[in-house]
């Protein structure tokens, strides 16, 4: 181990190490100043904040004998995790205590999952890659049932871990495919190997088909997104949000780093199925949202239909120039995806109760009259998601939508626009709901409200300065094919 090799994981030793810490300093903490637990967590996110954002535009470099890169796209990526775990925190710091499950090991045990994520957006290995996975899932399931004794909540928890192995085994299986296809694991040794080869060669095929299906569960994609609505409703809501975004965003930088880097060669093989998950993902992810009466079963089905939207801008990932193109369109969707998703679960943080009372569509009638600093950012978070303009959704769908044509699939795109009608109805049914007659009840208003509204300035503000943003989404993933 070198120096090099500890400065290109800084901010995620930072992370790790904080993590560990953190875990025996709260035992000298007490039961009624956990709080202080929250705080410290955020300071060693911001801390390694600081020192990803110092680490933007420096030359790409690699440790652990090539198994770990530092360049833009990985800096980028953890940028995006690290303020996901801090808004993470920020939803967590009333609720917790509000609901009586304030347990210290909550903190570390979501800056452990952080620090998983972080390693899968630099991993340049396929063994790198489970482990990452591992370590963001493991946490996971633990925050998932943390709202013992819940029965939902636990319920929630064995099923994520239950389905979350059969995953693991499946992207674990085509990595040993993979290896016995080309008897590398490292994604240039890969290329390398398969080098005037025919890319065809059945046994490479099947462990690609087997990574996709791994990644498209952690990415809640059709037909493996089963796990999302049970969980979602059944872990506690910061976790829920935290999920929404951070593991989606992880199986997202992991699919670009190996697809792009490992199999262009596949594209053509890989493209109708990544299609076929991108249509499914759209159609049944908001067909189905729009039955749902749970607010956070809406919500996962509405990330069920957002992850199809960021498949479809994949599909054409094969075709040279597009493949920039297409990952910066994905990363600016990501990026709005969050900040919307994000502010629509500060909104249900909110208005959660004890027992899950508060989570109904039928419960926040009259929201808009009696909180409309909370109702109103609500409005713009689903019309975010619906993708109406001066929004930043709007510009999220509409650089996926151009990818999608400008690749050759004009009915994808097609396929794209008119499911995004069925996300105008669900979302129209909840905004008339927030001005309906009714007496909600909001917890831990102030703390929320400022969260949501902060996150409602940036899905506008940032929605008039689409081009720039773009443009940083394209520096951040020069140094990919």
């Amino acid at each position: 181990m070198s120096i090099q090799d500890l400065f290109v994981i800084l901010p995620t030793l930072v992370v790790v190490v904080w993590a560990l810490a953190l875990l025996l300093v709260d035992a000298w903490i007490p039961k009624e100043r956990k709080s202080l637990t929250a705080w410290l967590s955020a300071a060693g996110l911001a801390l390694a904040l600081g020192l990803a954002l110092a680490q933007r535009g420096l030359s790409p470099l690699m440790a652990f004998q090539d198994m770990v890169v530092r360049d833009g796209f990985a800096v980028f990526l953890e940028i995006v995790f690290l303020s996901s775990g801090l808004v993470a925190i920020a939803l967590a710091f009333d609720y917790l205590r509000r609901l009586r499950i304030e347990h210290g090991e909550y903190y570390p045990l979501l800056m452990i999952s952080v620090a998983g994520m972080m390693l899968m957006a630099q991993a340049n290995d396929l063994l790198i890659v489970f482990l990452a996975l591992e370590m963001l899932s493991l946490p996971l399931y633990i925050l998932t049932g943390i709202a013992r004794p819940r029965l939902d909540s636990e319920e929630a928890a064995l099923k994520y871990f239950l389905l979350g192995t059969f995953s693991s085994a499946f992207l674990l299986y085509g990595v040993a495919l993979i290896f016995g296809a080309t008897a590398n694991t490292s994604l240039p040794g890969i290329v390398e190997a398969m080098a005037g080869v025919s890319a065809t060669v059945p046994l490479f095929v099947a462990g690609a088909t087997l990574l996709l299906v791994g990644f498209a569960f952690k990415v809640a994609a059709v037909p493996f997104h089963m796990w999302s609505p049970d969980v979602y409703q059944g872990a506690p809501s910061p976790v829920t949000g935290f999920m929404s975004v951070g593991v989606k965003a992880a199986g997202l930088a992991a699919l670009l780093r190996v697809f792009l880097v490992a199999f262009p060669s596949l594209a053509a093989q890989l493209s109708p199925l990544v299609a076929a998950l991108a249509v499914l993902s759209m159609v049944v992810g908001n067909l189905l949202a729009m039955a749902q009466t749970n607010m956070k079963r809406l919500l996962a089905y509405a990330g069920v239909a957002s992850a199809g939207y960021l498949l479809m801008a994949f599909v054409p990932y094969g075709q040279g120039k597009m493949a920039g193109e297409s990952v910066s369109a994905m990363l600016f969707y990501l990026v709005a995806y969050a900040l919307t998703s994000f502010g629509a679960w500060a909104v249900v943080v909110a208005l959660e109760q004890s027992e899950g009372r508060g989570l109904e569509i039928e419960e926040y009638a009259g929201l808009g009259f009696r909180y409309p600093w909370l109702a109103v950012p609500l409005v713009i978070f689903l019309l975010s998601y619906t993708g109406v303009p001066l929004t930043l959704g709007f510009w999220g769908k509409f650089y996926l939508f151009r990818v999608a044509v400008e690749g050759g699939y004009i009915g994808l795109a097609l396929v794209g626009v008119l499911t995004s009608l069925f996300s105008a109805y669900y979302s129209l049914r909840v905004i008339l709901r927030l001005y309906a007659v009714g007496t909600p009840q909001v917890q831990g208003q102030r703390w929320l409200t400022l969260l949501a509204v902060l996150l409602a300035i940036l899905v506008v503000g940032l929605s008039f300065l689409p081009g720039p943003l773009l443009q940083a989404m394209g520096q951040a993933v020069l140094a990919l094919p």
